[in-house]
């Protein structure tokens, strides 16, 4: 009997070491949890610190680094170069491009406030080439002056680089009054290449959205001479002209005045 009373205590104190036992772990765990929660929260806390000092220091820079631009040299008077400088080779707001054309020379006078998106794209042609040997495939002057066209490569492989390259509408700022030069549209958001100046006062093309982006300042008489035999025949065949450049233009229409070459002027 005893020996039963023996086993039934060892069993019992088995028993209340077990549930002892299960009562201290849910303690011991939650305090690892804590632990590890404190270390977690100490880490978020150095890294938001750095990330702090970070933007002071940055934003200091900045600061300076834009005193700098505007603060006149000390021993020149000048304006430093830096974050408020303009980019090395951007245009003045108002420039020229000359062209050397078949029948003379053609001077316009582009100006960024008339239609600035215009400009800059006529600009990035005029600078890459793309009108050196472009033909005026089209001079309407009957049944009165009214545009010389130009504007599609006599390159195909050009033209095909550029046809898809459409940049958005500038507002019309300025009427088409002749000697104005132009970005063609065949609808909204559609200007690519092709330009046309304006022989005759236009002032109807005003509200179809035709924005003027600059005007001719020399050579008017050399634009109302480019041949005109063809008048809007070109115009029809543009397919064709995209497709074969020059090649089929000489073919068709051989006497088509064209540019030698364009440049800004300094």
């Amino acid at each position: 009997m005893k020996d039963k009373l023996v086993a039934i205590g060892v069993v019992v104190a088995g028993l209340v070491g077990i549930v002892a036992l299960y009562q201290w772990m849910p303690q011991r765990v939650s305090v690892e949890q804590m632990k590890e929660a404190l270390a977690v929260e100490e880490q978020v806390a150095q890294i938001e610190a750095r990330r702090e000092h970070a933007e002071k220091t940055a934003a200091a820079k900045e600061e300076a680094g834009v005193q700098a631009a505007v603060l006149p040299s000390a021993d020149t008077g000048a304006v430093k170069e830096g974050a408020a400088s303009k980019k090395e080779g951007s245009l003045p707001d108002v420039f020229k491009v000359k062209f050397e054309c078949s029948d003379g020379t053609v001077v316009v006078e582009c100006h960024k406030d008339w239609a600035p998106l215009g400009v800059e794209r006529f600009a990035t042609l005029v600078k890459e080439g793309f009108f050196n040997d472009v033909r005026f495939f089209r001079v309407v002057t009957n049944p009165r002056p009214f545009v010389v066209q130009f504007g599609i490569s006599g390159d195909p492989q050009v033209s095909a680089k550029w046809r898809n390259a459409r940049i958005k509408d500038d507002p019309v700022r300025q009427s088409n009054a002749r000697g104005t030069i132009v970005f063609a549209t065949s609808g909204p958001n559609s200007r690519t290449t092709q330009v046309f100046i304006n022989l005759g006062d236009n002032a109807s093309l005003d509200g179809m959205g035709f924005a003027p982006f600059g005007k001719v300042v020399e050579g008017m008489d050399v634009v109302d001479s480019f041949n005109n035999q063809y008048q809007e025949a070109p115009t029809k065949a543009q397919a064709q002209i995209q497709a074969k450049g020059n090649a089929f233009l000489d073919q068709q229409f051989p006497g088509l005045d064209y540019i030698k070459s364009a440049a800004i002027m300094p």
